[in-house]
């Protein structure tokens, strides 16, 4: 399903356009109902200012909650880098054959983490994902046939080893899926909302382009928490250079694991 978070540009502008509309809004309500009474503009004046500190503190939580999400992001990056690294080097504990095919197949599946970081298609994606799962199913299978033969405290090292690759596939993947929840971008949007009725209510006489520099502030700043949050979909995003360092060190060293020893270090 299409998410509009995914579309940071897109949120910058129905963002922008829905807080410019609802300070017209304001100022309309002004002129239909009643205006202020010089005696009422303090306390309304409170209630603004109130509003706009909530708005500037949920502004600033939300952005906290992606940038948090992006550090996560990076982190299992490198986590998946190191363990793939480490399970290379390991190969050598296995025999000559079986170590022969982990490798190749260690250095198809580094392609395929690659390209899960730097591909936006979304028809691509769902190929990775399948071309990583058989792999993940080679991998496995490779040693534990070898594990089930000869179960040596050697073999059951390389075996760990392949464990940590598999699970930081998918602890990446859910880091992947940890977005900000609808209900936080809703309540942060109402907010937004209600801060632009009430500067429009409030002002003196209606001034559209004044209108526009608290929408803009507000739709820039749910552009840059959009922009963070969206693995894909944004200009910032995770770039696999420790997975991508990692697979010009295999392919300049093949056969040679020990050189790829705590390779995102």
């Amino acid at each position: 399903m299409t998410n509009i978070v995914d579309y940071p540009v897109l949120v910058l502008t129905f963002a922008f356009l829905a807080f410019w509309l609802s300070a017209l809004v304001g100022a309309f309500l002004r002129v239909r109902l009643r205006r202020l009474q010089e005696d009422e503009r303090e306390d309304f004046g409170n209630v603004q200012a109130a509003a706009l500190t909530l708005l500037g503190l949920l502004i600033g939580f939300t952005f906290s909650m992606a940038t948090g999400r992006y550090e996560q992001r990076k982190n299992y990056e490198e986590a998946e880098a190191n363990a793939i690294g480490t399970e290379y080097v390991r190969t050598d504990l296995l025999p000559n054959a079986d170590a022969a095919k982990v490798r190749d197949l260690l250095r198809k599946y580094l392609d395929q983490r690659v390209l899960f970081y730097t591909t936006r298609s979304g028809q691509q994606n769902r190929q990775i994902d399948i071309d990583t799962a058989q792999l993940q199913n080679d991998l496995w299978s490779t040693v534990q046939a070898r594990a089930v033969a000869q179960p040596t405290p050697v073999v059951a090292l390389a075996v760990s080893g392949m464990n940590d690759v598999l699970n930081s596939q998918g602890y990446t993947q859910a880091a992947w899926w940890n977005r900000i929840p609808g209900a936080a971008w809703a309540l942060v949007t109402s907010i937004a909302i209600c801060c632009n009725l009430l500067i429009g209510y409030g002002v003196h006489r209606t001034n559209t382009s004044l209108f526009m520099v608290l929408p803009l502030a507000v739709s820039v700043s749910f552009l840059l928490i959009a922009d963070i949050d969206s693995p894909r979909g944004g200009l910032i995003r995770v770039r696999p250079q420790n997975l991508v360092r990692l697979s010009q060190t295999l392919r300049g060293t093949l056969g040679d694991g020990n050189s790829v020893t705590n390779i995102a270090h």
